[in-house]
């Protein structure tokens, strides 16, 4: 890895000096920043009209964009930003830093983006999503607190486990399959309070961008999909705070210039209060539901060719049940990265990352009382180069390390009177390496390509036993054969893979144009679950002699169509998903704190296809989008149903969203959502049957049934105030209801023996009933924010 790394370093460094000599050209190169934060723009457009070549800043605002020798005119724009003209000789390479101004219109009119107005035609990706950040703050929200979760299971291709989850699944595959990052630390668990708030604070994302195919070949890890998350650098300029009182929680951002211009701190924090009031109950109940997340980021410019950031991300939950139960879940994330230029050609980002997954559950009485423990952990080292070596070619290449922990389990007695022994789940270890090489490559004004390749090495490794079963697939009775013991960092099991990316587009004129893209992307790791929805107490995996690497190829192609200078976006996709290895378990599996887990392994193939629809119009007093997606999703797992296929859990036919804002004066607008979506497949008891004296279930095959169909509606109206006399402070409030027409939306169905309003059995109890369990009805809510 290290030689084919330092071998793409050399290329790049050889194409840079070959191409200097070609011709005599030279660079102009620098950072496009926000002239009133500081905060670097991604994705701003560089143009030279004269030669028709331009450039895009990266993700940290670096641009470069190489020209022959001569003077030229250079437009710098961003949407929602004044345009920017630059004249500039090029004689030499020159360095030049500029700051855009935001549009001098009322902030309530300017959508600010990280895209150019027509880039869902011009852009080669296909099949990625940017989450419009202001607009989540203008639409409906479960207790009044936006959600960057909740509106991307809005989007086509995204469909969720059901009213009230964070988590989201992509294009048929599994929740375990997205990867997502926050400032490139991997998040495991998105939720808080089992998914009625996400761990996103979207006071302070700078951007988001959701890929369900077309990965760029530095990713991989995961099957479905990457949502990338960056959070603000901080205002270099001067300070600023914002925050906001919400129906069950409190936020509160600042950020510090620490030196003007070059050093910026940003903290931010969010808490649950409704653990206080249930305290001043005169019931109490002993009961304490609560959450609280805090962000930091420290930003650094020694220099221009070095920038230095510090992430740090912690997040817990805490459920106290009459103080003698509880349980505590939560991420913990920190990132330092640093970006170099070696010159004006070649762009550097090294990182190291760490990030932790834990969760307890605690039994504090004498007899019962037990601690149980358990955690992910990964460390990571990251070095991505880019080669910019002419506008319509740019080289990427990297490498990626992870060292992974794997603690499934410990469990501590409370009291020397508990009925639990000291036991621990044998602990797993793995190295994680990917190497890639890629390419944004503009052959033509029609045409552009985005391809590269991506080999990934995955090692389990030791300290660790491997036992070797008579029958891994007999999870009733485990025989072990004998075992092998490995030392520390040992080899146990090796897998690799190569996994190509290809994007293309042709754009047929100015408002139209088609896409296509394949990608492969392999998965080492593995979620265990029985579980449909995603809770926080299931444990991870690695590949191992007993668990294969997921894999999975997706195609993709598209139609995309502006009309009306660029005021409506239609866009029209078909992909097809073919997936093996899918990890499921065993019928009646035992998958808690199961020492021979992997007896329970069962895996197969998983397969999805669609269409997606999405109308978007983004200018105006009404915005909004209308996005529709059929859908199938089918697993097919040997011994599992009996050997046939069955839907995925999260496989919904029909998805139909509508998102929209109106603009009804100066200080108030509108905001409306409504969902529909197939009924999730479930499965049900049909019967019943007598098994030595005991009356047993029947059920019917998985996944047959399907609960009745979802939809709901939402409603909104912000007021901002005006600004006072500095044309700092400003007053946003809210005033939304949650599911206007208070639909019973079904979280599941459950079957009981048949009772009386008062609880008691009907009859001789062997009559059963199916009982239906939603999260919420119809909830009005009032949200207080502000900034200065």
């Amino acid at each position: 890895m290290q030689k084919c790394l330092c071998l793409g370093l050399l290329m790049l460094c050889f194409i840079s000096s070959k191409a200097q000599e070609v011709q005599n050209t030279f660079t102009l190169s620098g950072y496009i920043k926000d002239a009133g934060t500081g905060e670097e723009l991604l994705y701003a457009n560089v143009f030279e009209k004269k030669q028709n070549l331009g450039s895009t800043s990266n993700i940290y605002g670096f641009y470069s964009l190489t020209l022959p020798e001569g003077t030229y005119e250079i437009e710098f724009s961003y949407l929602g930003y004044q345009t920017l003209f630059k004249t500039v000789t090029l004689d030499r390479d020159v360095e030049l830093n500029v700051e855009l101004l935001p549009n001098a219109q009322q902030l309530t009119e300017v959508i600010v983006s990280d895209k150019q107005e027509d880039h869902s035609v011009s852009e080669v990706g296909m099949s990625r999503l940017d989450i419009p950040l202001e607009e989540i703050k203008k639409l409906p929200a479960l207790f009044g607190e936006p959600d960057l979760a909740k509106t991307i299971q809005t989007m086509p291709g995204v469909t969720s486990a059901g009213e009230g989850t964070a988590s989201f699944y992509v294009r048929g595959g599994a929740a375990d399959q997205n990867l997502i990052l926050i400032d490139e630390a991997p998040i495991y668990e998105v939720s808080h309070l089992f998914g009625i708030f996400s761990v996103f604070n979207a006071d302070i994302i700078k951007s988001a961008e959701l890929y369900k195919g077309g990965v760029p070949a530095k990713y991989g890890g995961r099957l479905s999909s990457l949502l990338e998350v960056t959070t603000k650098d901080g205002n270099s300029k001067q300070f600023k705070a914002h925050g906001g009182l919400s129906t069950l929680l409190g936020r509160l951002a600042l950020e510090v210039p620490v030196v003007k211009d070059k050093a910026s701190l940003l903290v931010a924090g969010r808490r649950s209060y409704f653990d206080l009031f249930m305290g001043l109950s005169e019931e109490d109940s002993g009961d304490k539901i609560s959450f609280y997340d805090l962000n930091l980021k420290f930003n650094y410019k020694p220099s221009n060719k070095d920038r230095i950031f510090l992430s740090a991300y912690r997040g817990r939950d805490l459920w106290n049940f009459d103080d003698d139960f509880t349980m505590d879940w939560g991420n913990t994330t920190t990132s330092f990265r640093w970006n170099h230029l070696f010159n004006e050609r070649l762009f550097s980002n090294t990182t190291l990352i760490y990030s932790n997954f834990d969760y307890k559950l605690e039994d504090k009485t004498d007899v019962e009382g037990f601690k149980w423990e358990a955690n992910q952990r990964e460390l990571s080292f990251k070095e991505d180069l880019s080669f910019f070596v002419h506008p319509r070619l740019t080289l990427h290449t990297g490498y990626q390390g992870i060292y992974r922990i794997f603690s499934p389990g410990t469990i501590t007695p409370n009291s020397s009177s508990s009925i639990f022994k000291p036991t621990t789940i044998q602990k797993q270890y793995a190295l994680d390496h990917g190497v890639y090489l890629g390419a944004d490559h503009q052959l033509s004004d029609r045409l552009a390509l985005e391809y590269g390749l991506r080999l990934s090495y995955f090692q389990n490794i030791g300290k660790g036993t491997v036992f070797n079963y008579a029958d891994p697939s007999d999870n009733i009775n485990v025989e072990i054969l004998d075992s092998t013991q490995y030392g520390r960092f040992e080899n146990i099991k090796t897998f690799w893979n190569l996994e190509p990316r290809f994007s293309a587009r042709y754009r047929i004129n100015e408002e139209q144009s088609l896409k296509f893209s394949y990608q492969r992307m392999v998965q080492y790791i593995h979620l265990l679950s029985n579980s449909t929805v995603p809770i926080p107490f299931n444990t991870w995996a690695p590949s191992s002699p007993y668990l294969e690497p997921q894999l999975a190829d997706q195609f993709a192609l598209g139609y995309f169509r502006n009309f009306s200078n660029n005021q409506y976006e239609l866009s029209v996709e078909a992909y097809y998903k073919k997936a093996r290895d899918i990890t499921e378990f065993a019928d009646n599996a035992e998958v808690f704190f199961n020492e021979h887990i992997a007896t329970e392994f069962r895996q197969g193939d998983m397969e999805s296809y669609g269409l997606e629809f999405l109308l978007k119009k983004t200018k105006g007093r009404l915005r909004g989008q209308v996005s529709y997606t059929l859908s199938k999703a089918e697993v097919s797992i040997p011994t599992v149903n009996q050997d046939r296929a069955f839907p995925a859990n999260h496989d919904r036919r029909h998805n139909l969203n509508l998102l929209m804002t109106y603009q009804l004066s100066d200080h108030w607008e509108f905001g409306g959502t409504f969902s529909y979506s197939t009924g999730r497949p479930i499965t049900l008891p049909t019967g019943k049957y007598e098994f030595d004296g005991y009356i047993v279930d029947y059920f019917a095959p998985r996944n047959s049934y399907r609960l009745p169909d979802f939809h709901r509606m939402d409603i909104s109206f912000t007021h901002r105030s005006k600004k006072n006399a500095d044309r700092r402070f400003q007053v946003t409030k809210v005033f939304g209801i949650y599911n206007l027409y208070n639909r019973k939306n079904p979280f599941t169905i459950y079957t009981r023996v048949k009772q009386d309003e008062e609880g008691n059995i009907i009859g001789n109890g062997q009559e059963k009933e199916a009982r239906l369990i939603y999260m919420f009805g119809i909830l009005p809510y009032v949200s207080w924010n502000f900034s200065f």
